[in-house]
C-alpha cells in the first residue's frame, strides 16, 4: 500500500477533519505532518463535538495509530492537554523526536510582534506558530527529543536566551528561570517521553500499511505559494505533507482536496470574493462560521473556483470533497467566481499580488433540502447542478458532498 493525503483547498477551516473522521476506519496510521495548535479540526460523533487542534483526527478511530511527525510545531502544555480528553491514547499517540518545540515565549514573541505591526498585523493566531518556526530555520529551537536529555536541554536554552537577551528586553518578554525551566520540561517528560520516538523509522518500517497524512491549515495559507505575507508559516501543500512526514515522493498514492461550498478566512489579507452583505452573514451564521481555534468571526463570501483550480493543480488532486453544502440552502440564488479583472483585463489564473483583483460571478438558482441527504439522487436539483459546474471549473471529480456536520451526512460519488 501507500500513503494518501487529505489537503485544504482554501484558507483553512473547510472541514478537513469530518473526511479524515469519515475515512478514518480504513486506515492503519494517521499522520499530522505540519503546523501547530493554531489548527483546528471540529469532528461531530452523534451528540458529541471533538475540537482537536494537535491532534490528527485518526484518534476517533481506536484502531489507528496517530503520529505527530516532524514537521509539526508541539507545544507540550497543548498536546497534554488535548491527550486528557481521551482514553487509552498513549497506547495509540506517537511523536516524532524531530519535531520542534514550542514553548510559551513563543506565543509571547507572535502576540507582542502582532501588537508592534498594528494596523498591518497579519492576523495571526497568536499561538507562536511563527516564532518556533522561525527558531527551527535558524536552527535555534528545541526539539521533541531534547525532553529526553533535560539537562541538555537547559543547556540550550541558557545559551538562546543568552544569544537573545536583548531582543526580549525590546518586546518586554521576561525569560523564565533555570528553576523554572527544569521544573516545567521536567514535567512534559514524564507524561509524554514514552511516545516520543523516530517516527521516520517508524513510518517508514510501516510503509506497507494503509497510511492517511492529514494536512493541517490550506493551501492559500502556504509559505510560499499562499497569499503571503497573510499566510501560516509551514508549507501546507502536498508536497509540504512529504517533508513533513518523511514519507518518500513516489509511496504518495491519492490526493484528496477539501472545499467548503462557499469560502471562509480567518484574519487578514486579499479574500476577493468576500460577501459583506446579507448573504455574507447568512453563511456565516448558518455555517456557525467562527474558528475552532480563535472563536474569531469568519470572513465569509463566495466559492473561488479561480483559486480553488490552482490549488487542485498545485495539490495534483486526484478528487475533492466539497463541505457544508447544506448551508447555502434557503438562499435564492448563489454565486461563483468564474474568472478575475485585473488591471481592465479578465484573467482565469490566481495571481501572486491578489490585492487589485475583482471577481467575476456565475449566477446559479437557490436550493432547499440538502440538509441530512446522503444520496445524490436526492440532492435538490439546482444543488446537483451546482456540483456538476463546480467539478468542471476547478477539473477535478468531486467525490464527497458534505451535507451536515454529522458523519453520516455525507453524499459519496
Amino acid at each position: 500500500m501507500a500513503a494518501d493525503l487529505i489537503v485544504g483547498l482554501q484558507w483553512g477551516d473547510e472541514g478537513k477533519g469530518k473526511i479524515v473522521d469519515l475515512v478514518a476506519k480504513n486506515y492503519d496510521i494517521v499522520v499530522r505532518s505540519q503546523g501547530g495548535h493554531n489548527a483546528g479540526h471540529t469532528v461531530v460523533i452523534g451528540d458529541k463535538k471533538y475540537a482537536l487542534h494537535l491532534m490528527p483526527s485518526g484518534v476517533l478511530n481506536p484502531n489507528a495509530m496517530n503520529v505527530i511527525a516532524n514537521g509539526v510545531v508541539v507545544s507540550p502544555s497543548k498536546i497534554i492537554e488535548e491527550m486528557e480528553k481521551f482514553d487509552d491514547i498513549k497506547s495509540r499517540l506517537l511523536i516524532s523526536d524531530k519535531a520542534t518545540m514550542l514553548l510559551a515565549y513563543h506565543a509571547e514573541i507572535d502576540q507582542a510582534k502582532e501588537k508592534l505591526r498594528g494596523k498591518n498585523a497579519i492576523g495571526t493566531t497568536g499561538r507562536g506558530i511563527g516564532p518556533a518556526y522561525a527558531d527551527k530555520i535558524t536552527r535555534t529551537a528545541l526539539r521533541i527529543g531534547d525532553l529526553l536529555n533535560i539537562d541538555k536541554a537547559i543547556e540550550k536554552l541558557n545559551a538562546y536566551f543568552e544569544m537573545n537577551k536583548g531582543y526580549f528586553e525590546y518586546l518586554g518578554i521576561n525569560i523564565p528561570t533555570e528553576s523554572e525551566l527544569k521544573k516545567e520540561l521536567q514535567g512534559y517528560q514524564d507524561k509524554l517521553g514514552s511516545l516520543i520516538i523516530d517516527t521516520t523509522k517508524f513510518l517508514w518500517d510501516n510503509i506497507d500499511k494503509n497510511i492517511l497524512l492529514e494536512g493541517a491549515q490550506a493551501t492559500l495559507l502556504d509559505i510560499d505559494h499562499g497569499t503571503y505575507p497573510y499566510v501560516t508559516s509551514s508549507n501546507t501543500i502536498a508536497s509540504g505533507a512529504l517533508t513533513g512526514s518523511a514519507i518518500p515522493p513516489k509511496k504518495l498514492n491519492k490526493v484528496t482536496g477539501i472545499a467548503k461550498a462557499y469560502t471562509t478566512r480567518v484574519g487578514n489579507g486579499p479574500f476577493p470574493t468576500e460577501e459583506f452583505g446579507k448573504e455574507g452573514d447568512y453563511i456565516r451564521e448558518k455555517g456557525f462560521e467562527f474558528g475552532t481555534t480563535t472563536g474569531r468571526p469568519r470572513r465569509c463570501g463566495w466559492f473561488d473556483a479561480v483559486a480553488a483550480k490552482y490549488a487542485v493543480t498545485l495539490n495534483s488532486c486526484d478528487e475533492v470533497a466539497i463541505m457544508k453544502l447544506d448551508v447555502l440552502d434557503g438562499l435564492d440564488e448563489v454565486k461563483v467566481c468564474v474568472a478575475y479583472e485585473k488591471d481592465g483585463e479578465q484573467i482565469d489564473y490566481f495571481p501572486t499580488d491578489l490585492d487589485n483583483v475583482k471577481p467575476i460571478y456565475k449566477t446559479f438558482a437557490g436550493w432547499n433540502g440538502s440538509e441530512g441527504v446522503t444520496k445524490w439522487e436526492d440532492l435538490p436539483k439546482n444543488a446537483q447542478d451546482y456540483i456538476l459546474e463546480l467539478e468542471k471549473l476547478i477539473g477535478c471529480k468531486i467525490a464527497y458532498i458534505a451535507t451536515g456536520p454529522e458523519r453520516d451526512a455525507t453524499v459519496i460519488r
